[in-house]
């Protein structure tokens, strides 16, 4: 028996969005691919070969195009990711900056939800990064259907999006149509095929490359299978080339998998059977109860033993369950031990 916990999203604007109609007790959860290594090497060289020459020696720094930021140093950093989603980021950094107090250590990647049809929230990207941390997007195609995207009919809008990210040039992780593998979103295997998915992102993915947008971290982001052992994750494969990351999502639920092994190795063994990609725990969190403390260690040590294993996001909401790292003392206590941890976070701007 599984449950999936309603999770809210929210949109730039800060409107409330309720996540997911259906609940599932196994695990909770939270995909898109980027230029593979060598095509954003290429592209950088083809930028710097078209850069307008100096007009004279009149010519400041300033007036220089800046070129692309690099992501590439991101991409597989030697410590790992010690994320978070928390109320209200990164439009306000009050949540995240408590988080950080609680946790003692800061949070240097913060997770947000995007609707489809909203514009990039510059500004938000903008005020994780000048906290320290990376934006991480969950980008949700609510009122689109993937086959109408993967047609080119919302071709302006990708577009304008791409644009936006070009423009403010800081890195930024993308996540299209999480949790793809599940039946719970419009997305999702109810309403559209692991066809229409791999051909909505690799159309996304290629209007980005189009538009010049290298900033972009694509998340391709599954749910754990545990709730749906007989849906097989090769199909929704976009390919190497558009993919940086494997943003597996799964939450320690008090009636499902109760070690990192049962949660998430199942899901890793299946994905290691087409790509070498890391991994990223991209959604997860430990249901309040009495198992919570060793869930949490179990959290920790399961992501620090595994080098391909780059970090994890926490949900930090008390939403249906009590989802934060202050929902009793032996779980604040044990995550502010674990999270001490000298592999966990680093400076994001100086990778």
């Amino acid at each position: 028996m599984s449950h999936l916990p309603s999770r809210s999203r929210w949109s730039a604007a800060g409107s409330l969005r309720n996540a997911a109609a259906v609940l599932l007790a196994g695990a909770l959860l939270a995909g898109c691919g980027t230029f593979s290594e060598e095509g954003r090497d290429q592209y950088n060289r083809s930028q710097g070969k078209s850069a307008e020459p100096s007009t004279g020696p009149s010519e400041s720094a300033a007036e220089k195009p800046e070129p692309p930021y690099d992501v590439r140093p991101l991409l597989k950093p030697k410590k790992k990711y010690f994320g978070v989603a928390a109320e209200g980021a990164p439009a306000k950094m009050t949540a995240v900056e408590d988080f950080a107090k609680k946790a003692g250590k800061k949070p240097n990647v913060v997770e947000f939800y995007s609707a489809w049809g909203d514009q990039y929230e510059t500004r938000l990207v903008q005020n994780s990064w000048d906290y320290g941390a990376l934006s991480y997007i969950a980008w949700e195609p609510f009122t689109k259907s993937l086959k109408r995207i993967a047609s080119g009919k919302e071709d302006a809008y990708i577009r304008e999006y791409a644009r936006s990210v070009k423009e403010l040039n800081l890195p930024v992780a993308i996540s299209f149509a999480h949790e793809m593998n599940g039946f719970w979103y419009p997305w999702g295997t109810k309403k559209a095929t692991a066809a229409d998915f791999v051909k909505a992102y690799r159309h996304i993915h290629d209007v980005f490359t189009q538009e010049g947008a290298t900033q972009v971290i694509w998340v391709w982001s599954p749910n754990v299978v545990n709730p749906m052992p007989n849906v097989k994750l090769k199909p929704f494969w976009p390919g190497e080339e558009y993919v940086d990351w494997v943003g597996v999502i799964g939450y320690y639920a008090r009636g499902g998998a109760a070690t990192y092994a049962t949660l998430y190795e199942p899901t890793m063994r299946q994905v290691r059977a087409f790509t070498k990609k890391p991994f990223l725990i991209a959604e997860t969190a430990a249901e309040a109860g009495e198992r919570k403390p060793s869930d949490i260690k179990d959290l920790f040590q399961g992501t620090a033993a595994r080098d391909d294993v780059i970090g994890f996001v926490w949900f930090n909401f008390d939403k249906e369950s009590d989802w934060r790292i202050t929902s009793g003392p032996a779980t604040l206590r044990t995550f502010k031990e674990q999270a001490a941890g000298a592999r966990f976070g680093f400076d994001v701007t100086k990778p």
